[in-house]
């Protein structure tokens, strides 16, 4: 099948499936004897599995690790769950620390809310992000 029809089959445009060829994820196709790329219905498996597989979160290395074992004959279910619970880690780290910023702005609007803007002295540069307990003092020569 020709790449637009591919892409349309995909729901990916050939900017994509030319990229991923390019980039190692998809094989090279045939050529017809006019030149043009002759995917195979297969492909349209591969590009579904590319989309999924970035949909969670995977790299495009990632991924390609993934091909190149299925391409040799390899099953790559360890190689993915490692990689799903190389990602789940990096994810549970980082709603972390998206939980303690929700914090420290929870606390900052607080804050903001009641602070009155002109009780703020030209030495200050914002109570709001910096109380003026929590200041440091301009070092004097």
């Amino acid at each position: 099948m020709r790449i637009g029809d591919l892409a349309s089959i995909s729901g990916l445009s050939t900017k994509t499936i030319r990229f991923y060829e390019q980039s190692g994820l998809m094989p090279a196709p045939p050529r017809t004897p006019g030149g043009y790329r002759d995917y195979p219905a297969r492909a349209a498996v591969r590009l579904a599995f590319i989309r999924d597989a970035q949909g969670a979160g995977l790299t495009l290395a990632e991924i390609r690790s993934v091909l190149t074992l299925r391409d040799r004959g390899q099953a790559p279910c360890g190689h993915v769950t490692a990689l799903i619970d190389e990602r789940l880690k990096d994810i549970e780290c980082r709603l972390a620390e998206l939980a303690k910023t929700r914090d420290a702005l929870t606390a900052l609007a607080r804050r903001a809310a009641a602070t009155d803007p002109a009780a703020c002295t030209k030495d200050d540069i914002c109570t709001i992000v910096t109380s003026p307990q929590e200041s440091l003092a301009a070092p004097h020569n």
